[in-house]
């Protein structure tokens, strides 16, 4: 047998198509006679439509119609359903259903022409008349609305005003986080190819293809059969393509309408009128006893949505998992606004949710005199309070220790101000990260062909996470073969049944699903061979080999038939009774010029315990990425609003401010061994949103180490660092 790939820190497979130009995004699919739509979108927060002058847009040459509420092909009804795998609840948007406007940005019309300029161009000449109404895009301004979430919240445990209130040590502290945007570097896109049969083959730009089909499905009332979602790669996506989004149904409802293909593509600007991660405001109550101990804990939430649908997170409930403590309550509302409904964003819920725990926790450490990092090892849980289940593994105080000892956070003084470097303030702060380790029904299919390749498959998409590569390690490894004899194929609805990709569980669903697969086809070519050839039936299922095409015994080389197996991968059973989850320790350095108010972060250690680490190369990158995102949140992303006119501001690249290069120092990544055989069969646990988790939380604490300030509304600022 070849040496186990699994665990090998192993180039991308799809690495050369990328590079090379190869790869086609949604965007880039070729078709003879396609045609090109521009959205023209709503510039008021909420009104109704009275009228749409088309004239001057059909006069230009190369226009070939103008869709838009009144002349749309058939929609599902109001009394039909267009929810999706993602759907939060309520009723989720219809695109040009009717002639109400529901927030800025919201798409009216669609131009289709010849060129995409000559879209844009004539979506510039429609003259739309709208009624206006009064609007409310403010969270802080309607906070009176606010109404419980429809969220699955732990049960309250103990008497939490009892305890609080008995508590030698309290904090009582809110924070907020502002609305942020996805940008992924690929902006959505849907190339609809209409098949001469009147099917449909669609490229999009999907964390799901199955899911955008059985919208498709929904919505228009195409069988599946005639419909077919293709993502061969995604250029990115953080939770964007989790939901069938708005160019999607409009590319269809053109090619439906004009029997034509069609690619509708958004712009950057564009980018910003759909789902984004939510404006929180969070309250954190925690009482702990002299020795530090946690007595009481309280995280309250109140968040914004649509008018339309109740969209929630997982915002509240990581303190009950991450710490022990007897007394804990939670308590999240929403405050419905004329705006889009928010979206699942990397590490949705904990990214938000944990800023303001861990820093809270950071505060109870100072009011205590104790050090943060020896708070956290005194309320270290080795079972889920919320659950009241044991974790299948935890290793988060060995994440403590290494990514301290790494960091050297022995050294750190801990009284604010008292760390200088050529005329910088110095603060060291850190903060835990905690994530769900989670398992999905999954299906596979492995063939061998008469050539000796092993086609592995699922409808899965690659976000950019390195699906490609791990599925092909996890396939090499069960059937025994070389990586270059295997082929992953994913991002098509027509393969065996995959979940979203998102919430890090592609690895542990997918990927056990592909084993199994493989193993089974193993099985059967075995059983084959001892079957046909009487002198093999004493050998080991090891000894069969597959090489060029052919099948080795020894020193025997037999000819190999085409075999193939297919398996629907439930979750593993030894998952029950045991909590399952990631976990991570990010130490943070931070240089505070006072006199020109500049924050940058010079020094990053994120210590990880995920399982079993497939590929710590792709891994890594992940990690990596998530910290970006981290310092983003920190200090950053926003998306600001002009509330009086209900719409985004900065909906480009330039003004809404992510890190680049220039803003990044030294980011050192450790994964923490972990062996886990409960988690599911891989041992893993999956690394894409526990790297964003704390990341923002131990900036602030840095900050707060640095300077003495303690700022709690995000992003931090220059203007609020001066302030």
């Amino acid at each position: 047998m070849n040496k186990p790939l699994s665990g090998q820190a192993l180039d991308r497979v799809d690495g050369p198509a990328k590079v090379t130009g190869s790869a086609r995004y949604a965007g880039e699919f070729p078709d003879e006679g396609l045609l090109y739509g521009s959205v023209v979108n709503s510039h008021v927060a909420r009104g109704r439509i009275r009228h749409i002058d088309c004239d001057a847009a059909l006069a230009v040459p190369g226009v070939v119609a103008v869709l838009h509420h009144l002349n749309r092909p058939p929609m599902a009804g109001d009394d039909e359903s267009y929810e999706d795998a993602d759907a939060a609840h309520g009723q989720p948007f219809r695109p040009l259903f009717n002639d109400r406007v529901l927030y800025s940005g919201q798409p009216l019309a669609l131009v289709i022409a010849t060129s995409l300029e000559l879209a844009r161009h004539a979506g510039s000449l429609l003259r739309i008349e709208i009624e206006t109404a009064p609007h409310q895009t403010d969270l802080l301004a309607a906070l009176d609305q606010a109404h419980d979430a429809p969220a699955e919240l732990p049960k309250p445990r103990g008497d939490f005003d009892a305890a609080f209130a008995a508590a030698s040590f309290q904090v009582d502290a809110t924070y907020s986080t502002p609305n942020e945007h996805h940008n992924p570097m690929e902006p959505h896109a849907s190339t609809v190819f209409y098949q001469a049969d009147g099917s449909l083959h669609v490229h999009d730009k999907t964390q799901g293809t199955q899911n955008s089909q059985d919208y498709l499905h929904k919505v228009f009332g195409l069988p599946k059969d005639r419909v077919r979602v293709c993502a061969a790669y995604v250029g990115g996506a953080f939770g964007s393509g989790l939901r069938p989004q708005y160019q999607l149904t409009l590319a269809v409802m053109a090619a439906l309408q004009l029997r034509r293909s069609v690619r509708v593509t958004l712009t950057r600007q564009q980018m910003f009128t759909f789902g984004y991660r939510p404006r929180t405001v969070q309250r954190l109550r925690l009482g702990a006893d002299q020795q530090g101990r946690l007595q009481a804990i309280h995280h309250e939430v109140t968040a914004q949505t649509s008018r339309f649908e109740d969209f929630t997170e997982h915002l509240v409930e990581w303190a009950g998992m991450l710490y022990r403590c007897d007394n804990v309550a939670t308590a999240y509302r929403l405050v419905p606004l004329d705006v889009y409904t928010p979206l699942d964003m990397r590490a949705p819920g904990a990214a938000s949710g944990v800023i303001a725990l861990e820093c809270a926790m950071d505060e109870l450490a100072e009011n205590l005199g104790m050090d943060p990092l020896d708070l956290r090892r005194i309320n270290f849980a080795d079972s889920n309070g919320n659950e009241g289940k044991p974790y299948s593994s935890k290793a988060l105080l060995d994440c403590y220790a290494q990514g301290a000892l790494r960091f050297g956070w022995h050294q750190r003084d801990p009284q604010p101000r008292s760390m200088l470097d050529h005329g910088e303030l110095i603060g060291w702060g850190m903060a835990g990260g905690v994530w769900e380790a989670l398992q999905m029904k999954a299906s596979a299919r492995a063939r061998l062909d008469a050539d000796g390749h092993l086609w592995v498959s699922s409808a899965t998409t690659d976000i950019g996470t390195g699906t490609y590569t791990v599925m092909t390690q996890i396939a090499a490894d069960a059937a025994g073969m070389d990586l270059r004899e295997v082929t992953f194929q994913l991002g098509d609805s027509s393969l065996p049944t995959a979940p979203l990709q998102g919430g890090s569980f592609t690895v542990s669903s997918v990927g056990s699903a592909v084993r199994q697969a493989c193993q089974a086809l193993r099985g059967k070519l075995v059983a084959q061979m001892k079957a046909r050839y009487p002198e093999l039936v004493d050998n080991e299922a090891e000894d069969f080999e597959i090489r060029a095409g052919q099948v080795h015994v020894g020193a025997s080389v037999y000819p190999l038939d085409e075999l193939e197996a297919r398996v629907d991968a439930e979750p593993s059973a030894s998952r029950q009774g045991f909590a399952c989850a990631t976990h991570s320790a990010v130490f943070v350095e931070v240089r505070i010029d006072e006199a020109l108010g500049t924050l940058r972060v010079s020094r990053v250690v994120s210590a990880v315990a995920a399982g079993r680490v497939i590929n710590p190369k792709t891994a890594r990158s992940q990690i990596l990425g998530g910290v970006v995102w981290g310092l983003g949140m920190a200090l950053h992303e926003e998306t600001q609003v002009d509330h009086a006119l209900g719409r985004n501001m900065n909906h480009n690249l330039a003004e809404y401010h992510i890190p680049v290069n220039a803003d990044i120092g030294e980011i050192e990544v450790i994964f923490v061994d972990e062996p886990d055989d409960i988690v599911n069969e891989l041992g893993s646990k999956g690394v894409g949103e526990i790297g964003v988790v704390g990341v923002a939380a131990a900036v602030a604490n840095a900050v707060r180490h640095a300077t003495g300030r303690r700022l709690r509304d995000f992003p931090l600022t220059v203007e609020k660092l001066l302030g």
